[in-house]
This record gives structure tokens, C-alpha cells and sequence, in this order.
């Protein structure tokens, strides 16, 4: 199955624009993904929604951040994106008759309810702005400061 990469992109992209002058197009952002730029203007508009950034039209415009990146947090803009439920594994059947997959569900779903809440406590605590002095230390200390 494949993964869902909204997180990690949209996540790239909004580093990207926190240390970009001006906005960014979304041809732009399209090329560095290597997707569409419809593509990028649907994902972006949830963030917009949510008000972590702002597009602007005509020439000179593009999107930019438009929220403080220390009050955003990882699991914000997941839930902006429209990110899909952490874990997709699930049962076969929800309501079974045979006890013995009863029993496997009841399991399964306990411990994916206790690694969900985990995660999502986790991505709730770094803000974009972690991730932003991240990528600035690691810039200062690397040849290689990996933009693109």
C-alpha cells in the first residue's frame, strides 16, 4: 500500500516558504515536488483555510506563510491537509460472529488506539518553528543544506 506523503510534503513546502523572500507560485512549489500545480493549490487551500497561509494573485503573488510558525504545531497541519487516519490497518470485519476474531480485534484495535494517541500527542508538541531552527542548524553545520 502506499503511503500517504501529504504531511511530509506540505511540511517541506512551508519550511521552503519560512525562509523564501516573497511568496512562493505554486508552479514553483510544483516543481520542487515534481507534481502539478493544481495539485499543490488543492493541498494548499486547506492550509489556507486554516489560516497558515495566504495566496495572493497577479503578478508578484504566490502563497506565503501567514501564521506565527511557533503556534502551528506538526499535527495542525496534518488535520489542514486533510491527512488521513494515522494507521490504516483495521479489521476484517468489524462486527464478527466467530469469538476468537473477537478477541483479535479487541487487541488490535486496543493497540492501535494506544500508538495513535502516542503519535498524535507527539506531532501535537512540535511547532514548525522546531523544525525551522532544525533545518537552520543543520544548514550551519553542512555543506549540503539539502534545499529542493
Amino acid at each position: 500500500m502506499r503511503s500517504d506523503s501529504r504531511l511530509s510534503r506540505m511540511l517541506h513546502v512551508l519550511l521552503h516558504m519560512a525562509r523564501h523572500e516573497g511568496p512562493m507560485t505554486s508552479e514553483a512549489i510544483a516543481a520542487m515536488l515534481g507534481t502539478n500545480p493544481v495539485v499543490v493549490r488543492r493541498t494548499m487551500a486547506g492550509l489556507r483555510e486554516a489560516g497558515y497561509v495566504r495566496s495572493d494573485k497577479g503578478h508578484g503573488g504566490g502563497w506565503a506563510i501567514a501564521a506565527d510558525l511557533g503556534t502551528v504545531s506538526l499535527l495542525d497541519i496534518h488535520r489542514a491537509v486533510g491527512g488521513p487516519r494515522i494507521f490504516a490497518i483495521g479489521n476484517d470485519r468489524p462486527h464478527p460472529d466467530c469469538a476468537v476474531e473477537k478477541v483479535v480485534n479487541a487487541a488490535i484495535e486496543e493497540a492501535l488506539a494506544e500508538a495513535e494517541a502516542l503519535l498524535i500527542a507527539r506531532l501535537g508538541r512540535i511547532s514548525l518553528a522546531e523544525l525551522a531552527r532544525s533545518f537552520d542548524a543543520h544548514c550551519a553545520s553542512a555543506a549540503d543544506c539539502g534545499v529542493g
